[in-house]
């Protein structure tokens, strides 16, 4: 594990040299943007494979990506901005500076499933019908697009000595991630400084692939349209609010100490389990000619 990068120092798996791009005749790409690409087009792909089982015209899908991807950026981006407000401020410019980083994922949702609102009403189709395909490809690109924080060493948690321990070397880290708790426990090997932290970017596509394969299997036995997108809100959010705890970069809601994506996925798992209660609640049985 010496002189290793980024390494899982207790299953023994060890990355020697991390690049997080590459260059093609001379031109940068981030591994962050192909691998978001990557879950896109993944994503795109469950959305209408599903979508042909049920039936329905998968081209719909296409046509409804191509607004979605792009209103999913822009949302994503105005959600981290603005409870990122006291530094954009003061920097309006990088507000438009995605290479620098600072999508938030919730965003994105909440601007995905809006223009779906919008796209079902101007097709005339149901919202609902089209949002329990919709969701397997959302969280397809979600477990996929999660590595992408690995390459960019962030999204990680605080100090941890556990199993999925995961090792990096301090000076690929940015400023911004670094706690106290974490800086105090740097560990130092060959004069080379590291942090040990929760790697959360893998806790959170653990858990969307098995929330995947739940709704994978339940899709077959749904009750009544909708239900994958509330089955899909209620597991992410539970997942979401358990790994928000960990991370050291939340986003903070307003200077009052609360973690905006906490905060929501309580919102989101309330919201969920009352909606999946009342439609999976037995209707009272009354004798015939009542």
């Amino acid at each position: 594990m010496n002189g290793a990068d980024i390494s899982f120092v207790y299953l023994g798996l060890a990355i020697q040299n991390l690049r997080n791009d590459l260059y093609i005749f001379g031109f940068r790409i981030a591994y962050y943007g192909i691998i978001i690409g990557l879950g896109m087009l993944a994503g795109i792909w469950i959305a209408q494979s599903d979508a042909k089982r049920r039936g329905q015209d998968p081209e719909i899908y296409l046509d409804f990506a191509l607004y979605g991807i792009i209103f999913a950026i822009v949302g994503a981006r105005l959600y981290y901005v603005v409870f990122e407000w006291d530094y954009y401020k003061n920097n309006l410019l990088q507000i438009f500076n995605l290479r620098a980083g600072g999508l938030a994922i919730y965003g994105g949702v909440i601007a995905s499933i809006l223009t779906l609102i919008v796209f079902t009403r101007i097709r005339k189709i149901s919202f609902f019908s089209m949002a329990d395909s919709g969701v397997l490809g959302l969280v397809t690109g979600q477990i996929i697009g999660r590595w992408g924080n690995f390459f960019n060493c962030e999204a990680f948690g605080g100090y941890t000595n556990s199993l999925f321990a995961m090792r990096i070397k301090l000076s690929l880290v940015s400023e911004g991630m670094l706690t106290p708790d974490v800086l105090n426990h740097r560990i130092v090997e060959n004069g080379v400084e590291y942090i040990q932290v929760h790697p959360t970017f893998l806790y959170e596509s653990v858990w969307n692939l098995g929330l995947l394969i739940f709704l994978l299997w339940y899709r077959y036995r749904k009750r009544f349209d909708g239900e994958l997108l509330w089955i899909y809100l209620f597991g992410y959010g539970i997942g979401r609010f358990w790994i928000e705890g960990l991370r050291t970069d939340q986003l903070i809601f307003f200077h009052t100490g609360v973690p905006v994506s906490q905060a929501l996925s309580l919102i989101l798992i309330l919201a969920a389990a009352v909606v999946l209660f009342v439609r999976h609640r037995p209707t009272e049985w009354k004798p015939k000619g009542e």
